[in-house]
């Protein structure tokens, strides 16, 4: 049963970084989602999908793949590039700052 080991991007309606600290190994879906023709929600049998692990390295991740026999694709995750000034919002208020402060 295939898998992948990722490690979850922040959510982008925050600006935390919650729940991005570890690992998590999830297993690929076999089977295609049904849906429902009356209330439209979509099932499957296939339970292994709804399981998530998480680990706190990657290394841990793969190691427990190997001893159980999955077959595991690693995805290493983007950096973050930063985007935050030196100085940041305080900035516009300090007092030696060069110029009138105007809306």
């Amino acid at each position: 049963m295939p898998a992948r080991i990722y490690k979850p991007a922040r959510n982008a309606m925050q600006s935390g970084t919650a729940k991005t600290k570890h690992w998590v190994l999830e297993f690929v879906s076999e089977t295609a989602r049904d849906v429902d023709p009356l209330m439209g929600w979509t099932s499957s049998s296939d339970t292994q999908a709804q399981v998530k692990l998480r680990f706190s390295s990657k290394e841990a991740a793969l190691e427990y793949a190997q001893e159980h026999g999955i077959d595991a694709v690693v995805q290493d995750p983007h950096k973050r590039k930063p985007n935050i000034r030196a100085g940041g919002y305080g900035e516009n208020f300090a007092a030696s700052r060069r110029g009138a402060w105007t809306h």
